[in-house]
């Protein structure tokens, strides 16, 4: 499963990859906002994106890939400081699988993902 983990963080996805890694993911794909994470779908079947990036913010990233025919479908996990009630609803909203609020452990972010990609 072709992964792409965005945050304009170097640290972060650095995290979140080995995370993934380490529970066996092994095609994963970064970017640094929304407009290089657009640059590198191809193929892409899981998007883990930060909310706050320069550029291009996750929330807008997440809007163009839900009005892409291509892309429409592909489920979405937002990971982000933003936990308010009010920013969850307008992610879920905007087509967003699941969040995940930061600081997390890697236990909730492999569990979301599983429970993100079984459906």
């Amino acid at each position: 499963m072709k992964v792409l983990v965005v945050d304009d963080s170097v640290t972060m996805r650095r995290i979140i990859i080995n995370s993934l890694k380490s529970s066996g993911y092994d095609d994963l794909v970064e970017a640094g906002d929304g407009i290089e994470a657009l640059a590198n779908m191809e193929g892409v079947e899981l998007v883990l994106t930060d909310w706050n990036m320069p550029n291009m913010d996750g929330l807008t990233f997440v809007k163009e890939l839900k009005q892409s025919d291509v892309y429409k479908d592909i489920p979405i996990i937002m990971i982000t400081t933003e936990g308010g009630k009010g920013e969850v609803i307008e992610a879920l909203k905007q087509g967003v699988n699941n969040y995940i609020v930061k600081p997390f452990d890697k236990d909730t972010l492999l569990d979301k993902v599983k429970k993100t990609i079984s459906g």
